[in-house]
């Protein structure tokens, strides 16, 4: 009778320890909104500038991209969008415009450059890298994109 009780005092204890308060949940970590970035609009050419925005989050709609600089231009009858993206370091932009790259459509590089030309959805896309930056040219044909773009450019430090 002894050792049956011994047992089953035990084994209660042993149920009992293992009962007790529910932990405490962790909580989910929370998601910070995307800090807007720095206004860059310094950086881009005056003549034919019309409105520039800053845009905190997935720059021209796409997933891939983070927060950057918009520039819309009109001179005449053609229209065209300057972007600019800064990034943490040249190695970070140089990935950030490779990712870009494989969402053009019928992409080709630009050597002379060390960009891509290609179409994003149904605009024409000039895109290239200088330093911490990602920039780029939307809305104008190859041709007048390189001129544009090498002013541009410049304007990168």
């Amino acid at each position: 009778m002894r050792s049956t009780t011994l047992f089953t005092l035990l084994a209660v204890a042993f149920f009992l320890s293992g009962c007790g308060p529910e932990p405490t949940p962790t909580p989910a970590p929370v998601k910070k909104a995307a800090t807007p970035p720095a206004d860059e609009s310094r950086r881009f050419p005056a003549p034919d500038r019309g409105a520039t925005s800053i845009v905190a989050d997935h720059l021209l709609g796409h997933e891939f991209l983070p927060g950057g600089n918009i520039a819309h231009y009109k001179k005449g009858a053609r229209a065209f969008d300057l972007i600019l993206i800064r990034t943490s370091s040249p190695q970070a932009a140089g990935i950030l415009l490779f990712e870009y790259k494989q969402h053009l459509e019928n992409p080709k590089v630009i050597p002379s450059f060390g960009g891509f030309a290609g179409k994003d959805g149904a605009r024409e896309a000039f895109l290239f890298a200088k330093g911490n930056y990602v920039a780029g040219v939307l809305g104008l044909p190859e041709a007048d994109a390189d001129a544009i773009a090498r002013e541009f450019a410049a304007r990168i430090q």
